[in-house]
């Protein structure tokens, strides 16, 4: 009896991972960036009473085995990198990757993550950050007398400067690939590290 309690166990464990991953892509449905994930499962060891082929009397093999499954743990729970719907915010600096990529940001302590995250913000030096102020890299800086930044479909990051009617090229925003996306480890803030 305390075997089926066990197994039984396993498994409303695993359907609350469920609903808390459905609940937090739930919660995360107007989050600019976010990446959905999904509970992967995998069956326990099976317990073998009996093996095929086996004799059940002198002379009888047994054609069919007896085995007992141990229940169910979480093996995983990917993101789903998809292109999500673009949607125009009207913000010049909002940038949407289309396709494969990631926007490479720099975390004050100097170690760079990943994000999708495309609300592009200029902080008080005019450096190229997101939301939370993490510097874009490679960094692109506009100079102090730019009255306007701009990007291109390509990435390209221009400004008009007072003195000057003409755009001038500051930079280019590069996307990053990951080999494994699996392998990704969410921060928060819809920022990735690679492990």
């Amino acid at each position: 009896m305390s075997r089926a309690l066990y197994t039984a166990a396993t498994g409303m464990h695993a359907q609350q991972l469920k609903i808390d991953v459905i609940a937090n892509n739930l919660a995360n449905v107007n989050t600019d960036g976010y990446k959905r994930s999904r509970a992967e499962f995998q069956d326990l060891v099976y317990q073998t009473l009996r093996t095929a082929g086996s004799v059940n009397t002198q002379t009888v093999d047994v054609p069919v085995g007896i085995q007992v499954g141990l229940g169910v743990r979480p093996a995983s729970t990917p993101k789903n990198f998809e292109q999500g719907d673009i949607k125009n915010t009207g913000n010049l600096l909002d940038v949407a990757i289309e396709g494969e990529g990631f926007l490479q940001v720099r975390l004050p302590s100097g170690e760079v993550v990943f994000t999708r995250n495309g609300a592009l913000k200029v902080d008080a030096e005019g450096r190229l950050v997101t939301n939370e102020g993490y510097e874009i890299e490679p960094p692109i800086i506009a100079p102090r007398d730019a009255t306007q930044m701009n990007i291109a479909r390509d990435g390209t990051v221009s400004v008009l400067t007072a003195n000057s009617e003409r755009e001038l090229e500051i930079g280019q925003i590069q996307l990053a690939n990951a080999v494994n996306k699996d392998a990704f480890e969410s921060l928060g803030q819809n920022l990735y590290r690679m492990t």
